[in-house]
């Protein structure tokens, strides 16, 4: 399964394939054989390439915090499908406006907002279900809805204008 992986804003795609605490990990062109384990809540037992690793992994506000030795990360992990829905599909062009459009086919599934609502960045304007997933869209800017171009159960295809923000 592919993840992206963000730490201080950089983002990375990470490929994990195994099970059972045995997995590969893929970053860029490097392998990782790893052994995991949950030793206790939060506490994970790793073999990394024969060396050992204690990480204590708590969650901060939907983040991992990852404290391993006397270092600490704070990593966002998404699925790689949901990172594209989210970061491609939100405003697109326009000084004026935001466009939402959408980034891959699928279905929508609640529209949340009528043309001359007005809304503030991050208010929910619609839910898109792709690939299994249900993905929602949040504005990018705040401004009046201009146009809403779907409808609940309409299917959608790549690059579909689906609400303009003015």
């Amino acid at each position: 399964m592919k993840f992206v992986a963000t730490i201080d804003g950089q983002a990375e795609t990470v490929e994990v394939t195994g099970d059972h605490g045995r997995y590969r990990l893929t970053l860029g062109g490097e392998v990782w054989e790893v052994d995991a384990r949950l030793t206790a809540q939060g506490i994970y037992s790793l073999l990394i390439d024969g060396v050992s690793y204690v990480a204590d992994v708590t969650d901060r506000e939907g983040a991992c915090v990852v404290d391993v030795g006397d270092e600490t990360y704070v990593i966002q992990v998404e699925e790689a499908t949901r990172y594209i829905i989210r970061t491609k599909g939100g405003a697109a062009g326009g000084h004026a406006h935001q466009v939402l459009a959408a980034p891959l086919p699928g279905k929508i599934t609640h529209v949340a907002v009528t043309v001359g609502d007005a809304v503030k960045a991050g208010d929910t304007l619609l839910v898109i279900e792709a690939m299994k997933m249900e993905n929602e869209f949040r504005a990018g800017t705040a401004g009046t809805v201009a146009e809403v171009r779907v409808q609940p159960g309409q299917a959608v295809n790549a690059g579909d204008v689906l609400v303009v923000i003015d």
